[in-house]
């Protein structure tokens, strides 16, 4: 997949642990887990400006793009 999520990375950074950040987010653990670990095949602009928000970041801190090369 050619989006890379770092919000581990953002974490990390922040000290901050996924629960904490759910919590704050208002989201399930369970769901920022499958945005975490990529297998989020969608998110609401709501919800990441609200992970902005907590973290203090913006959302090119957390969300990459990686081109695909051709085979």
């Amino acid at each position: 997949m050619p989006l890379i999520v770092n919000l581990d990375v953002v974490l990390a950074q922040r000290k901050m642990r996924l629960n904490t950040l759910a919590e704050l987010v208002g989201i399930t653990a369970q769901n920022l887990s499958v945005l975490k670990t990529g297998k989020a095949k969608a998110i609401r602009f709501d919800t990441l400006e609200k992970i902005c928000e907590v973290l203090d970041c913006q959302p090119g801190d957390i969300l990459a793009y990686a081109a695909v090369s051709p085979e």
